[in-house]
Parts: C-alpha cells; structure tokens; sequence
C-alpha cells in the first residue's frame, strides 16, 4: 500500500472518562437491537471498553468487547464466540433534531454530563462528514490512523448519507461520489475487504473498485476499522435484479452467465495477485471433516436436519475420496447475488470482507475457487424460492448459464467438479439452515428444500464431454 503523508491530530480524553461508569449498562440495552450485532439470541452480560478516541468535540470513537451468555447445548467455536469486538462511534449534545431520535443510546444519568444525550454518529451528517474529512486530511489521532492513496484528491463538502439496507456493517455514500464502509465486528489484522482490492487493482482489474481511503487503529490491536471507494451511481445488485426478472416472467440467462464470467476474471486476478497452492488428499479430507462436524452442530440446533443426516455427509465423503490435488487460492469466501453490481452493462464484485462469522486468519487463506461457485448456485435457489410460485427450473437454468460463462472464462468448467461442488454447496445450505433458524425462520423452508435435494443426488448436472 502506498505511504501516506502523516499530520498529528489534536486528542483529549475529559470527556470520554467521564462517560466511562455510564457508558457500558447503557450498551448492553443498546447493541442487541442493531441490526449489524452478529450476537442475535444470545445475551449481552458484559461490555468492557477497549479503546476510547476523541475524534472531535462531541465525537467519541469507541472499540468494545461485548461478552455474551452461554447457549444451550454449547456454542461452536469458529461462529459462536464467547466475546466480540464492535466499533462505535458516538456523538454527545444537550439536544437532536427529531430526525435522529432512532440514534439515541439515552441520556447521561450521572455526573458531570448529566442530561447530554448520546447517540450514533453515523446517522448524523455533521459528525459522518467529519470522517470523510479525516480521510482527505491523512493523520492520526490516539491510535487511529487515517490514510489515502495519495494519487487521488478526494473533494470536500460531500453530503453523507447512511444506507439503511446495510446488515453486518454500516455504509455511508457521499455526494453518490464515494462510498465508506464502516466495519462494525472488528478482528485483528487486515480486513480482506481492503486487501483485496487494493491487490487487484494493481492488476488492473476493472471487475473490483479500488480502495480511495481507509482508517485503522493500532489499539487494542493492530485491525482495519473502515474503507473508501468509488460509488456505482445507479447500479442494482444481482438481487434485486434476479427478483425483478422473476416478477416479470423473464429469464436472467444471459445476466447470469455475464456474472460467471466476471467471477472467472476476478479468481484469475486473484490467483496472478496472491500466492498459489495445492489442496492435497489429505486437506480434502481435513476440508470434509470439518464440513461434518458443522453438519454435526447444525442437527443439534436444528432438528429438523436430522432426516437428511446419511445423505448430507456422503456429500462430503465423496469430496474426501478425492485423491488428486485441487487447485487453491484466495477467493471471494462469500460469494451471493448481493455481493455483484451491475453498472453501465458489467457487472462489479464488491465486499471482499468474506464470511463475518469466520475468523479473519480462516478468511484469507487459499481455498478452492468451487467455494465461490457454490455460493452463488445457492443464492440463485434462494432467488427462486422468494417469489411465488417457487420456480426450480428458473433457478436450474440461472446455475447452468452461470457455469458456461464461469466455463468460458476461466478455462475450466466448476461441473467438471461435481463432488467438491456437491460439497461446498452443502456446507453453504447446512450454514443457511442454522441461520435462518436463529435469525429468520420463516425463511427456514428456502434452505431445507435445498438440503432435500443435495441429500439425494448432485446440485448441478455434469457438463457434457
């Protein structure tokens, strides 16, 4: 990454110590009802503060660790943390306009604060535009650091507005010119969603939109807090735009083989970008594993797998069987209709973040691209299933189409590894199971018609030779 001219910032700490006593209670009400905390179910019984940063007056910009309750039956390690880190950051004022009543955390009820308010920054345009303006003005304050590439000019007085449709994290987009991500569940190390396409765009691929700017802490630990990039003026995600077809009758052959190919040029920018490796027998073994032992966690929460339990894990132990080594490297790692725009007739990937619930070192290492395919097959079934009547035959064309132009593209076609994909694509549906049971349950039947399936036969038809 290029060096960033450096300029010190001014930081005082009165005011965050006398939120300190007030601050944590007030959290453990407050974060369980945003819709980006990844501890959904699971009680909050501690807030600790990790690090507390005076951006500006009236501006606080936080890192806590929220400890949670145990589950029932236990907790999966990889998913189910005992504690997660979130940033926050906060605005403190005697008033608010009314538009920004959802954003208040409450009112200081002791000491010298007493009666300001406390609310999310984020949602006001005041304190959202000072961010931007640090990122322009590369620098530090306490242990955030703000950088940019120095070969762009970021202009000023840009209007913020925050999505609202953002989930694990939140975004803001300014003047429809940039747009921030604000990671929310952060973990040490490089964020992959400013890795990556900082690495691809040095390979001078046009599928992925280059990072402009980014901030990141050195305490408590080392870790990526946020990034700048260009905004799509007037694209539409796959999503949105696979529902739409689906509601006129149309098919999305066509988009959905263009979105292959640009997923084959993004793997191949990734394998010219990072290191590359082999997954021998042995890892497809260790891979296989790991797949039913999730498949063994998931039945304990959801029942209802159980009936498909013998037919779900010969999936993996045909991938297991594999004997010869598959190819590995660094992929998109969570790969949907939501995460491909389309803009001025190409489709863009965005959000290189991978799985939120994975650990971050899981993340960024090598896998097999199928992992990528295999997710995007999935979010095609969940397409066909959100619009009555279901329309498996939609989705089946949808999966076809995306392969050939996967096929064309990268020079080898995903089908041709039916048991690897018959494999991943069946981790991906026993993860969906577990979350749409804890999260959306009324979205459960989307998942298990899928698990019924894969339980029988391959979710895809082999290519013809």
């Amino acid at each position: 990454m290029p060096t960033t001219e450096t300029a010190t910032l001014r930081q005082d700490s009165s005011i965050s110590a006398l939120l300190l006593p007030w601050l944590p209670g007030v959290l453990r009400a407050w974060l369980p009802r945003q819709r980006w905390f990844a501890g959904k179910g699971r009680p909050v019984t501690d807030v600790a503060l990790l690090s507390v940063t005076e951006l500006a007056q009236g501006c606080l910009h936080i890192l806590i660790r929220a400890d949670y309750a145990e589950q029932p039956g236990g907790r999966a390690p990889d998913t189910d943390p005992a504690h997660d880190c979130y940033q926050l950051l906060l605005g403190i004022g005697k008033s608010v306009p009314s538009r920004l009543s959802p954003a208040v955390l409450g009112r200081v009820s002791e000491g010298p604060l007493t009666g300001l308010l406390v609310y999310d920054a984020l949602q006001a345009p005041r304190l959202a535009s000072l961010l931007l303006e640090r990122l322009r003005t590369p620098g530090t304050v306490g242990a955030l650091r703000f950088e940019r590439d120095r070969r762009t000019t970021i202009p000023a007085g840009l209007a913020p507005r925050l999505i609202e449709a953002e989930q694990s994290n939140s975004s803001l987009v300014y003047g429809d010119s940039y747009i921030l991500k604000v990671f929310r569940r952060i973990r040490p190390g490089i964020n992959p969603d400013l890795e990556v396409p900082w690495a691809l765009a040095r390979q001078d691929c046009t599928r992925v939109l280059a990072p402009v700017a980014w901030f990141r802490t050195s305490n408590p630990w080392a870790a990526t807090l946020g990034v700048l990039q260009p905004f799509l003026r007037g694209a539409a995600d796959g999503w949105t735009q696979a529902l739409d077809a689906l509601a006129s009758g149309r098919e999305f052959t066509a988009e959905a083989y263009e979105m292959g190919q640009a997923t084959a040029e993004v793997h191949l920018a990734l394998a010219a970008a990072f290191p590359v490796a082999s997954q021998s027998a042995a890892e497809n073994g260790l891979l296989a594993a790991a797949m039913a032992e999730r498949l063994r966690d998931a039945i304990h929460a959801v029942p209802e797998l159980l009936p498909y339990a013998a037919g779900l894990r010969s999936a993996f132990t045909e991938s297991a069987a594999l004997d010869a080594p598959r190819p590995a490297q660094r992929i998109h790692g969570d790969l949907h209709l939501g995460q491909v725009l389309r803009a001025e007739r190409q489709w863009h990937v965005i959000d290189f973040e991978g799985e939120p619930a994975r650990p971050l070192p899981e993340r960024r290492r090598v896998q097999s691209p199928v992992r990528d395919v295999a997710g995007m097959l999935r979010s095609f079934d969940y397409a066909a299933h959100a619009r009555k009547p279901w329309r498996p035959e939609w989705a089946l064309r949808c999966r076809e189409a995306y392969c050939a132009g996967y096929a064309v593209q990268a020079g080898w076609d995903p089908r041709a590894e039916a048991a690897l994909l018959r494999a991943y694509e069946t981790d991906r549906a026993v993860y969906e199971v577990l979350y749409e049971a804890r999260h959306r349950p009324d979205w459960l039947p989307v998942p298990m018609a899928a698990i019924a399936r894969l339980a029988e036969r391959p979710g895809l038809r082999r290519p013809t030779p």
